[in-house]
């Protein structure tokens, strides 16, 4: 799918998620995948350093630095600092976040805005403002809104066997920004 946003190349990806087994699989999570995708794909090992973790890849002869913070999706920001404090400018951050007003599976780029009421994003923004890129996975929404917190905390449906597909295809569309 491509995208008619500019987005600058990152120097950071970060993938929004909760720490832990029991969360990886959950749509909440699917940042998290993204990134291990990412480092699977480029030979990124990853480090913990305190509330985040941290894995080095290079795309097209480009480093960077893939991200994914150890604290709950609402503390998300708090692996900001150490990027602001290495000189990253929070226009050269990609953030990969599930996105409730998307249909499941849909991507696209977005630059500024507000949170729209996603926790993790509300955390980064707090921190460094919202002039950092997004990369928003349609993870569609639950009927009722009174159904959003459980909806992202749950894995996929049987309905939804193609999350490996679009975590692929959310992979091939970073590694184009670095063409």
């Amino acid at each position: 799918m491509k995208s008619s946003i500019v987005i600058p190349v990152p120097t950071v990806i970060m993938g929004l998620g909760n720490p832990g087994s029991s969360y990886y699989k959950t749509r909440h999570s699917i940042g998290y995948r993204v990134v291990d995708a990412l480092a699977d794909r480029f030979g990124g090992i990853w480090r913990d350093r305190g509330d985040l973790q941290i894995a080095d890849i290079t795309i097209n002869d480009r480093p960077v630095i893939l991200v994914k913070s150890n604290t709950y999706m609402n503390d998300s920001g708090k692996a900001i600092p150490c990027m602001l404090k290495k000189g990253v400018e929070p226009a050269n951050i990609l953030v990969v976040h599930d996105e409730l007003e998307k249909p499941f599976g849909a991507l696209s780029f977005k630059i500024d805005g507000s949170h729209r009421g996603h926790n993790g994003l509300r955390s980064i923004i707090n921190v460094c403002g919202a002039g950092f890129a997004r990369l928003r996975f349609g993870i569609g929404r639950p009927n009722d809104q009174r159904e959003v917190p459980d909806y992202v905390l749950k894995p996929f449906g049987s309905d939804e066997t193609k999350v490996p597909d679009f975590i692929d295809q959310a992979v091939v569309m970073i590694e184009d920004l670095y063409k």
